[in-house]
């Protein structure tokens, strides 16, 4: 499907470029051409008369929104993978069922605070059990870097849980 808009503003001139580009890196023409199609809500929503490079602000402002995407899936990937059948108590005690969702949704809330990779170093050390060489081996890092990344996490989490502690 192609996008037929007047050519009288700079951005429109660049719309196959831009879902060629996508096409390429996503492996996905779909996926492209809805990263194209929001990339153009947010350029025509925004202040895009001030633009000197359309093509480049298009590309930065495609770019952008790829990698909130990668972040929420991301995000929800590590969320699906730590959910725990919370349905029934374990203990039978409602008291305790109702503590555990509350810490589980007060951990989920203090991680989205951190950056993506100390969120991804704790996910794999403490809920699939990776060593710390292969998370740094993952992410391209030293092993020295991911224990800094969980030294910060785990300080993050016991500030944020302080006070759950009862």
């Amino acid at each position: 499907m192609t996008l037929k808009l007047p050519r009288r503003h700079g951005f429109f001139e660049h719309y196959e470029e831009l879902v060629g580009t996508w096409t390429r890196r996503l492996r996905n023409r779909q996926q492209a051409e809805d990263l194209a199609h929001d990339t153009f809500v947010r350029v025509l929503e925004s202040d895009s008369a001030r633009v000197e490079q359309p093509r480049a602000y298009l590309h930065q402002t495609a770019r952008n929104i790829a990698v909130d995407g990668y972040r929420r899936e991301d995000r929800r990937g590590a969320m699906e993978s730590e959910a725990i059948d919370l349905s029934e108590s374990p203990t039978g005690d409602p008291e305790h069922f109702m503590h555990a969702i509350q810490l589980a949704d007060s951990i989920e809330r203090a991680l989205t605070e951190l950056p993506v990779n100390c969120r991804k170093v704790f996910v794999w050390q403490k809920i699939e059990g990776l060593t710390q060489a292969e998370i740094a081996e993952r992410l391209g890092l030293s092993k020295n870097m991911v224990e800094k990344y969980m030294i910060r996490t785990l300080r993050h989490l016991r500030d944020r849980l302080d006070g759950l502690q009862s």
